[in-house]
């Protein structure tokens, strides 16, 4: 006797080929240079060349700061779901009840049950250790940018724009283990659809990957990304230096 009928085997192997296939789509394959993540990526280097050129530093730290905060949330949110997956394991008749009273029958035995459960706890346990190394890259990415010389310093402009381009390339990798472990977050709201009906996880597993689809490729926030690119590069002020203007000193308002 199998603990997975042939239906769960199906739907799990489509949960799997649909997040990998996901994965190698927008990172491998040139369907990457049209994505949101990609357009979003020239801007962490553009940044960095900007910040290159800027006297004053503050609202690059603060930036990159507001990056590591927003990294170590996702980090410790993956660990109370990893709790909660554990607490799943001695609440099944609990959520079968629940189950029961939504009008959903589910046939699982207590293996199938626990095998699923543990499934869920590996995505965000997967998830935890991509937010925790993106965590650890944005550090480093702010060393980097620490590191970045002034132009008073005696260098080069190509060798400080040499330290941009090593602290936009750490932004950049903090960036793509961040997007990953924000699809795991997202393909998990998928295979709870598991624990009702193998059908309803084919279909909610459909619905996570159209939806990552659509911001990736065709979603307002990549339209704003595409035209942005379309600016001309900061000015050269006639001292060889920039326009180091940071705007308003109120800058939320």
């Amino acid at each position: 006797m199998t603990i997975l009928s042939t239906m769960d085997i199906l739907a799990l192997g489509w949960f799997l080929s649909a997040w990998i296939a996901f994965n190698i789509a927008v990172e491998l394959t040139p369907l990457r240079n049209h994505t949101l993540s990609h357009l979003m990526e020239r801007h962490r280097r553009g940044w960095m060349t900007s910040m290159s050129r800027r006297a004053v530093r503050i609202m690059d730290v603060g930036i990159a700061s507001g990056l590591q905060q927003g990294t170590a949330f996702f980090a410790s949110t993956s660990l109370l779901a990893i709790g909660g997956c554990f607490a799943l394991l001695t609440s099944r008749e609990a959520v079968f009840n629940l189950l029961s009273d939504l009008g959903v029958n589910s046939a699982d035995s207590p293996a199938a049950w626990e095998l699923k459960v543990i499934g869920l706890a590996l995505i965000y346990a997967y998830a935890f250790f991509k937010f925790g190394w993106a965590y650890r890259l944005f550090n480093y990415a702010t060393i980097l940018m620490g590191a970045v010389p002034d132009r008073g310093d005696e260098m080069s402009d190509e060798e400080i724009r040499t330290f941009a381009i090593e602290a936009g390339e750490m932004n950049v990798l903090a960036g793509r283990h961040f997007n990953r472990g924000q699809r795991a977050f997202f393909f998990s709201i998928g295979y709870l659809g598991w624990f009702a009906d193998p059908r309803l996880f084919a279909l909610t597993t459909l619905f996570v990957l159209f939806v990552l689809i659509r911001r990736q490729f065709v979603s307002k926030a990549k339209s704003i990304a595409a035209s942005a690119h379309q600016f001309p590069s900061p000015p050269i002020a006639a001292n060889g230096g920039v326009n180091t203007s940071v705007g308003s000193s109120k800058p939320l308002s």
